[in-house]
């Protein structure tokens, strides 16, 4: 019976970490995608859903490590492909505040449902939005360091980013981590449903 439930518990997680593998697959894709001139899909991503969902869904050796990881394998095949440095100061503000994000799905992980990580994946947009902006108004030296500097960072960024103003990345990110989070607890519910269907159907034949 404790193996049975083992088994079960571990096949529980499949359609979950095929829903991690799809993301990294679907920001390499549209990371390429942006360069032949898809701008619309800047920052439409999938990663701080998963920094949630992650963290309130997973076994506690992958809340953390697996969308790190799955991040990590998605910047180095981007970042390779343009030629970038795949270790910059704003790259890894960004996965300072996928930890955060993370934290916040930890919080929630004995109540994790749409009730709580549909408003909890706007919080981590705005977390992400404000910080990672504020970061690169503070370090890079375009910006001039007052208040209307800040407010450039916030809302339209640098000249030569007019292509993807810093507003169409909010409110990308505002709309990708609804529409990600909402099908992960949406995969996650119907796997649980699923093993306690299981689970009464085992308990019936011990």
């Amino acid at each position: 019976m404790a193996l049975d439930i083992v088994v079960t518990n571990r096949y529980s997680m499949i359609p979950a970490l095929l829903l991690v593998i799809a993301a990294v697959a679907y920001r390499v894709a549209t990371g390429l995608s942006i360069h032949s001139g898809a701008t619309w899909l800047s920052n439409f991503a999938p990663f701080a859903a998963i920094a949630l969902c992650s963290a309130a869904y997973f076994p506690a050796k992958l809340k953390f490590s697996l969308p790190i990881v799955a991040l990590f394998i998605s910047d180095v095949i981007i970042n390779s492909y343009y030629g970038a440095s795949l270790f910059t100061p704003l790259i890894l503000c960004r996965y300072l505040v996928f930890a955060l994000v993370g934290c916040v799905g930890l919080a929630l992980q004995s109540r994790a449902s749409f009730k709580t990580l549909l408003p909890a994946s706007l919080v981590g947009s705005i977390f992400f939005y404000v910080i990672t902006n504020a970061f690169a108004w503070l370090s890079d030296p375009g910006y001039v360091k007052n208040f209307a500097g800040l407010i450039q960072a916030l809302t339209v960024g640098l000249p030569q980013y007019s292509a993807t103003p810093s507003w169409m990345f909010f409110r990308n990110s505002l709309l990708s981590d609804l529409f990600f989070t909402a099908i992960f607890v949406t995969c996650m519910s119907f796997d649980r449903s699923a093993e306690r269907s299981r689970a009464k159907a085992l308990s019936r034949t011990a």
